[in-house]
Order: structure tokens, then C-alpha cells, then sequence
């Protein structure tokens, strides 16, 4: 009796999850495998799906009652007047999707690799007079955490107010000693879905990579780099991290402190306001700039459409820089097409990559890039971070997020759009520089690699919706 009781439980669980793939509306492939999984792979199947099959976007309009913090959809005006006709319909797309407007009078500095990043970092935390809100991904603890700690106390007795988000998976090893520290001289720190008894199956697919960091209002820092001693001394594995980093100030600054506010809703449930405003008059600098904020509680993958967007207005060139490119169906055609369209497309890579799995599935679209004209430069100098777009001197996208299905769909993220061609032009020298130091693959020794290599990228493709 107690197995036919089990056994009907288990029927009805699945029935109750395939009724939910149905009516979800995700692509055909996509229903299928998880309908395989969860018919062929007894009680796995389930889990599977549990973990990582999972929408949670229909919660967004609930998120968004909640939320007192709103944002007119977009700037018709600055649309209308910016000097660059050919972006203004990606300025209304990412306006609609996202909800963040344009802004123009910002000024952004480009931070180079970890050294550079802290310093500047640092300099504007010691400049702090009213709040510091903090977020990171990997939060680690080690020479670079102690020296924040040190500063975030004296900023505490200067009665600057500090809150602090980390991810709860990406920042595991973060001690609880630490953490106690930080509360204790009364750092407000909350983590972003913890690994709990009861919620594990069901928060582990969705983590937020957000870097975020904003002083009084006045300026934001975004970009891939965490804290974490391995951009400054490396690691034995794969030697010193580089990555680019923005310091934005001006009218933007109020999107990336929106971003923070929200998330911080998630985490605390504590409404907190916003205290700089995207309307107010700044003389920062001359440079138009675009938050895009992206989550799986998003109505649309919105960084997913940036990066389409800016591939498909591509008109000379479309370069680069990311460690993980596991394009989705959508990307790498429009990659193939720009390329055989005659637009220099080209991939700047680490030679070397921190996951195994990763760096054999990012393999495996290779030959497809080589055969449709892309080329592919592979950096040898430790590991590369950057997740940067650039195109047409003109345009640039800088952030946290990846070119994946975890990026575009699981985890929460945000990019900062650079409508400003002094900006596009020196990450474009920028990138020609690393690909004069990297190894550019060629399609005819490429294909001639050995069939278990060809075996082992296939397996490792088999993964690349979860990764």
C-alpha cells in the first residue's frame, strides 16, 4: 500500500510539473528535453527540474506591487536629440524592456584589471559622507576584504550608513566570523538566496552576479570584477585575473542605486528610497548612459536583446571580449550572419578557463564561429574576466553579464550601454592590443583537432542550458 501511495504522489508531481512546462511557453526543444528528463530518469528528472527547469518570472508583478520605486518607461526627449540616429530604436527597446531610461551629462572612467579598479574603489569609499551600498557576487575574504573592512569601520564611526548584499552561492566561503564582524560594528549585510534547509532545490539556478557599488548618490562602480585577492596577486591555477570595471557619475548613478534598492527589497524586505534621481542636473561629463538591469523575474531577457541589438546594428566591426561564450541559438546566428555579412567579427577568450566543463562547452561552438568568417583570439596571459561589446567606434557594453543561458535567463545581472565614441574607441585599441598578445585559432588546423576532443566538446554541449 505504501509504495502504490508513493507512487501515485510521484505521478501526480509529474503530471502537476509537465502541466507547468506546457503552459510556461518555453521552446519546443527546451519542453522536450525536460518532458525526457522527467519521464526517462526516475525521481532525478524531477529534481532536475526543480533545480534548474524552473520560470520564475510570473512573480515579477508581485515583486513590482511591492516595490514603491518607479521610473517613467523612457526619455523620448533624449532619444529624440541623441547625436547617433541609428541607436535610438535600441534605446527605446532596453527603455521598454527594462524600464531605465537614457541619460546623458555622465561621466565614466574605464578601470583596467584589478590594481587599477581598487584604487579608484577606495578613493571614493574614503570619500563617503552619507551611505555605501555593496554588492558582489564573490565576496572573498583575504588582503583585499581585510583593507575594505578596515575602511567600512572608520566609515561606520564617521557615521556614514553601510548596506551590503552578497550572493549566497558565489561568496560560500565568506565566514561566518566575518560576517559577524561586519554586523557587529553595524554594517547592514543581508545574502542573496542562501543555501537553506527546504530552499535549496529551488534557489540554487538563480543567483544575482550583480557588482554594484554606489557612494552618496554621486557614483557607481559596475563592471566583472569581485572582491577577491586573485585580481591582484592571481592564483596558482590560472595566474592573475584581469577584468574592466566603470566608475560612472551623473544621471546613471540613480539606475544603478535603483537596481541595488530593488534587489535589497529581495533580500530584506525592507523598502528603503532612493536618494539621487535620474532627472537631476549634473555637470559630470558629456557621455549618454544606459543601465540594463536583467533578471529571471524579467518579463524578457533583457541583456540577451542588448547583445542581439547591438550585433545586428553592427555596420564595420563587432569585437568581443568574454571568458564564457555559449551563445544561445538566437546569438550565434546573428554572430554567423554579421560575420558573413562581411563585418569583422572577432572573440577574444582566456586560453585558460576556471572550469573545465565551461571551457570545453565554450569549445564547442568553435568551428561553428571559424566556418562563418568569425575569428577567435585566445589570451595566454592568466585568466580573462572582461565582459565587454564593442562596436563601430561608437557603442560599447560593459557588465557582469556573460554571453550564456545563465546570464540571459538565471541569474540577476546589469550592463552599462556607452553611447559615447571616445569610450568605444579606446576599448577597441584596447582589444587589439590583447589580441597582438593572444593566439588567433585558424579554421583549417582547428577542425583537424583529435575526435576526442570533438567527443568530449559534444558531451560538454549537452550542458550548455545550465551553465
Amino acid at each position: 500500500m505504501l509504495v502504490f501511495i508513493l507512487l501515485t504522489l510521484y505521478v501526480l508531481l509529474a503530471l502537476f510539473l509537465i502541466y507547468g512546462l506546457l503552459i510556461n511557453g518555453m521552446r519546443p526543444s527546451k519542453t522536450l528535453a525536460w518532458l525526457l528528463a522527467i519521464f526517462t530518469i526516475p525521481v532525478g528528472g524531477i529534481l532536475l527540474y526543480i533545480m534548474l527547469g524552473r520560470n520564475r518570472r510570473k512573480k515579477k508583478l508581485a515583486r513590482l506591487r511591492k516595490n514603491s520605486i518607479e521610473f517613467p518607461s523612457y526619455s523620448e526627449d533624449l532619444i529624440e536629440k541623441t547625436s547617433k540616429p541609428k541607436y535610438k530604436k535600441m534605446m527605446s527597446l532596453m527603455a521598454k524592456v527594462t524600464h531605465f531610461s537614457p541619460t546623458s551629462h555622465n561621466e565614466v572612467t574605464l578601470l583596467e584589471d584589478g590594481e587599477h579598479t581598487f584604487n579608484k574603489i577606495f578613493e571614493s569609499l574614503e570619500k563617503a559622507e552619507n551611505y555605501i551600498y555593496l554588492q558582489y557576487y564573490i565576496f572573498e575574504e583575504g588582503e583585499l576584504a581585510d583593507k575594505l573592512f578596515a575602511l567600512l569601520e572608520k566609515k561606520i564611526k564617521q557615521g556614514v550608513l553601510i548596506r551590503m548584499i552578497y550572493d549566497g552561492f558565489g561568496s560560500y566561503s565568506l565566514s561566518a566570523a566575518y560576517l559577524k564582524k561586519l554586523k557587529s560594528m553595524g554594517v547592514e549585510v543581508y545574502p542573496f538566496l542562501p543555501f537553506r534547509f527546504g530552499r535549496f532545490l529551488s534557489s540554487l539556478n538563480y543567483r544575482n552576479h550583480r557588482k554594484i557599488i554606489v557612494v552618496d548618490g554621486i557614483i557607481a562602480f559596475t563592471g566583472g570584477i569581485n572582491i577577491s585577492d586573485k585580481y591582484l596577486r592571481g592564483n596558482t591555477d590560472l595566474g592573475k585575473w584581469h577584468d574592466m570595471h566603470l566608475a560612472i557619475q551623473g544621471p546613471a548613478v540613480a539606475f544603478m542605486e535603483h537596481v541595488f534598492i530593488s534587489d535589497w527589497f529581495m533580500v530584506s524586505e525592507k523598502k528603503i528610497p532612493l536618494s539621487a534621481r535620474p532627472e537631476d542636473e549634473t555637470d559630470s561629463g558629456q557621455e549618454t548612459v544606459q543601465v540594463i538591469p536583467s533578471g529571471p523575474d524579467d518579463a524578457f531577457p533583457n541583456i540577451e536583446h542588448c547583445y542581439l541589438s547591438i550585433i545586428n546594428e553592427a555596420q564595420e566591426y563587432l569585437y568581443i571580449t568574454n571568458p564564457y561564450i555559449i551563445p544561445s541559438n538566437e546569438i550565434l546566428k546573428a554572430l554567423q550572419m554579421a560575420a558573413l555579412s562581411g563585418i569583422d567579427v572577432r572573440l577574444l577568450i582566456a586560453e585558460k578557463s576556471d572550469s573545465k566543463l565551461v571551457d570545453w562547452t565554450v569549445r564547442s561552438y568553435f568551428e561553428a564561429f571559424l566556418k562563418s568568417g568569425i575569428r577567435i583570439f585566445l589570451f595566454p596571459y592568466g585568466f580573462l574576466h572582461s565582459k565587454i561589446l564593442v562596436s563601430d567606434d561608437d557603442i560599447a557594453s560593459i557588465g557582469t553579464a556573460n554571453i550564456d543561458v545563465r546570464s540571459f535567463e538565471h541569474n540577476y545581472e546589469v550592463n552599462a550601454l556607452l553611447y559615447d565614441s571616445d569610450k568605444a574607441k579606446s576599448l577597441r585599441e584596447i582589444f587589439l592590443r590583447d589580441c597582438k598578445k593572444s593566439t588567433e585559432l585558424k579554421q583549417d588546423t582547428y577542425t583537424r583537432r583529435p575526435a576526442t576532443d570533438k567527443l568530449i566538446e559534444g558531451l560538454a554541449r549537452i550542458f550548455a542550458p545550465v551553465l
